[in-house]
Formats: C-alpha cells, structure tokens, sequence
C-alpha cells in the first residue's frame, strides 16, 4: 500500500555502524519509519547515489547494510547509463526511494538530464516515500548549503523545489552551515528555511513539515524565519526519539 498523501524524509540520518569498521553498516531506524510511512511489510527499497557519481563502493555499503532483513534493495544508477531500461517503471515499482549524500549541486544536473524530476515527482505523487541524507535532504527544497563548489561552502538555490523551504543539513557538526543558513535566509537568498543537526529528519507531507525525528539524543531540527527588518530568528523544533525496530 502506498503512503496516503505524498511524503518525504529529508535528513542528515541514515545507516547505523556495527563495530567492523566503517563500511560496516545497519539500517538506522529512519528507514523503519519510512517502511512504516510506506505501509509495506517488506519494503521495496531503491538507492540513487549519483551525488557521488554512482560510487560503487556505495552500492557495496547500501546492499551490504540491508542483506538478510525484510527490506528488498535495488538501486538505479545513470552513470555511464542507466543499469534497468525503464527507469519510471522501476521507480515507480517501489515503496522507497532513499537518495544518498554528496554534491546536491551535481545531483540535480545529472537528474535533469535524464528526466528524473519528472519521474521522481510522479513517484511522490503516486505515494512512494522519498528520502534522502545531505544532498538527498537538500534536493527536495529550493536550495540549502552546499560544499558543491569546494571547502568554502556557499548557497544554492536551483534545487526541484518541491518543498517551498530552505534546507540547512548537518547543522551541529560542521562550523559553516549555521551562520551561512542564516546569511542566507537574512538576505533573502532563500525563505523560512528547515535544518537538521546530524541524526535528525524532517517528514513532511504533501509539503507540510508534520515532524522531525532523530536516532539520537540531544539532537534538534530548526526553523529560520525573517524578520521584516532582516534579523533572522532561529526557532528549536525538538524531534521524537526513533527506536529501532524489526529490520
């Protein structure tokens, strides 16, 4: 069964670690919230990694962390073409879609070349959960705070959009992302703007933030907003605590 109303999870979450180093990876419990919003007992999972440029050692990571669990993975990569022939009927064949980290600004070019707004936007429509972490949080909004371009981070504002909001990711764990977030929402470079520290989610449906969610303790999601006189105020959103569930 599809989610009910079309649904996002955009975050700076998502693999859990197990103690054989770092490409030992878990499903973090983001993932058994999405198959939950899904309403699919053994969810249909696809990875889009091409933030990264498809990476194989990512795949390697993703069909690793969900061997053995109820979760069926796949996953479409476009480089140097597309590895399934019809890549709407297989987007639209799952229950998840959990988009990977990287460049948000690569991602999205890559994505219009070959036509994937559409096809995504369908997707979301026709109630397959999207997901995603860092550039796979930030694709869904107008823009965010990007390391697309080098060390020195810097705005971007030619995300899909489909979430009227600006999106700030790893907010507590890299220095330049809070005070750029707030240059530019108080510029007016991007509006009232949603950010994660790091282990947190925001799900919205439709294009209503309903919640935040974190794997761990102490985190917290916020919201910038702009004042008419361009002071910027940051507003706490405290996140329900996820456990984990049956993988």
């Amino acid at each position: 069964m599809p989610a009910s109303e079309p649904t996002i999870v955009a975050t700076s979450m998502g693999y859990s670690r197990r103690n054989r180093g770092p490409w030992d990876a878990a499903p973090g419990p983001v993932f058994d919230l999405m198959a939950e919003l899904s309403g699919a007992g053994e969810p249909r999972i696809c990875y889009l990694n091409q933030a990264v440029g498809d990476q194989p050692t990512s795949y390697t990571v993703f069909y690793g962390a969900f061997a053995g669990t109820r979760y069926r993975p796949s996953h479409l990569a476009l480089f140097p073409m597309p590895n399934v022939d019809d890549i709407r009927a297989h987007l639209l064949g799952q229950d998840i879609v959990w988009v990977g980290g990287g460049s948000v600004a690569n991602l999205c070019a890559v994505w219009r070349t070959h036509g994937l707004g559409d096809i995504l936007r369908e997707c979301w429509e026709a109630g397959v959960v999207l997901g995603g972490v860092s550039a796979g949080s930030i694709c869904w909004h107008l823009g965010g705070a990007t390391d697309s371009f080098g060390p020195e981070l810097r705005g971007f504002t030619d995300a899909l959009g489909w979430l009227p909001y600006g999106n700030g990711v790893h907010y507590d764990s890299e220095e330049q992302r809070r005070p750029l977030m707030h240059r530019l929402v108080g510029d007016g470079t991007l509006p009232t703007s949603h950010c994660t520290d790091d282990g947190v989610g925001l799900v919205y449906r439709g294009t209503r933030l309903v919640e935040a969610v974190a794997d761990r303790a102490g985190a917290a999601a916020y919201e910038l907003s702009r004042g008419a006189d361009g002071t910027v105020r940051e507003t706490r959103i405290e996140p329900r605590l996820l456990t984990a569930g049956t993988r």
